[in-house]
């Protein structure tokens, strides 16, 4: 692992604030070969199979975008926060959602080589679902009392 300098953070930062199914191809320029890509659904091994991910999950929704609002960063790693708004055909009929979230990254020589994103599964997905949403935003009210 290597620390992160601020040029490589702003480069991490503005390529997913730009990014689209267009150019997938420039994430190659923030990810090093090696990298370990993790959500709380998938965990995924190298830039080829992160790089066909990203090219899958492009291919399914209507339009996703990143606002980053903060990052911090030390000798080993950083730490990004988010929002993610997506728009997916089979979720609120294809209603925009918007996700908070954050990623931790670690880096080697001046690329990511661990990604691991923090946020609501349930907000991004689950939610969206008819009937099964009702249910979840219901129990979370209740935990809230």
């Amino acid at each position: 692992m290597s620390a992160p300098s601020n040029k490589t953070i702003a480069h991490f930062i503005e390529t997913y604030s730009q990014l689209t199914k267009n150019n997938l191809a420039e994430l190659e320029d923030i990810y090093h070969q090696d990298v370990v890509f993790q959500d709380p659904a998938h965990r995924i091994d190298g830039w080829n199979d992160l790089h066909h991910y990203f090219e899958n999950l492009y291919s399914t929704i209507n339009s996703c975008e990143f606002v980053v609002h903060s990052w911090l960063a030390d000798e080993a790693q950083a730490f990004v926060q988010w929002t993610m708004t997506f728009s997916h055909p089979d979720l609120e009929k294809g209603r925009s959602r918007h996700v908070e979230g954050c990623s931790l990254l670690q880096f080697k020589d001046d690329r990511v080589i661990y990604h691991r994103d923090y946020f609501d599964l349930g907000e991004m997905i689950y939610e969206g679902v008819p009937l099964l949403g009702k249910v979840i935003r219901h129990i979370k009210t209740r935990l809230g009392q």
